[in-house]
């Protein structure tokens, strides 16, 4: 499941929110959900305004990570 960059911000943040939330119920830990999203493309930055979603390679944000997904 890769997201279609040409798709409105708003539409894309909703299908990646998706994908963490499906990728987080299928790790035993945060450690492990964050190794899986690395296989998308996608890492965790922890940043002055909280944890954030980037592109692996840029480092570029996408969306900040709700916080119930970190613990």
């Amino acid at each position: 499941m890769f997201i279609n960059e040409m798709t409105s911000p708003a539409a894309g943040n909703d299908d990646v929110l998706a994908l963490l939330r499906s990728e987080r119920e299928k790790s035993v830990s945060v450690r492990e959900w964050k190794h899986r999203l690395v296989g998308y493309g996608y890492a965790v930055k922890n940043t002055d305004h909280g944890d954030v979603l980037a592109k692996f390679g840029s480092q570029e944000e996408i969306c900040e990570i709700p916080v119930e997904l970190l613990h």
